[in-house]
């Protein structure tokens, strides 16, 4: 009787723990340098790949598909620290940052091995 009383005691604090709060309005997901270095990234990706565009045939498509990538960075910015969201819908928009972040820099470093220099 008293281990389940126990146990009755140690489930209802558990469920009763608040969750964290999502980040304040106007907060950074990530850190304000690592978010310039994302940003500064996929801007270099864009402009390298639609340069190489202009004389490569084959990166006008990926030209095209990076030219979504900075603005996708601030809609996950700004949808991640908006009034009212829940503390993992910001945990999963700071992953969907830093992923898109990393597609800039790894789409970046694949250039030169398609012959954009």
């Amino acid at each position: 009787m008293t281990h389940t009383l126990l146990l009755l005691v140690l489930a209802l604090a558990a469920c009763s723990k608040e969750a964290e709060p999502p980040p304040a309005p106007g907060q950074q997901l990530v850190p304000e340098t690592e978010l310039k270095r994302g940003r500064d990234a996929c801007a270099a990706y864009v402009a390298k790949v639609c340069l190489c565009a202009e004389t490569m045939p084959g990166l006008v498509e990926p030209c095209r598909l990076a030219r979504a990538l900075p603005p996708a960075l601030e809609v996950q910015q700004d949808i991640g620290t908006a009034p009212g969201v829940e503390k993992k819908d910001a945990v999963s928009l700071a992953v969907a940052l830093r992923k898109t972040m990393k597609t800039c820099i790894d789409e970046m470093a694949k250039l030169p091995t398609l012959g954009c220099r």
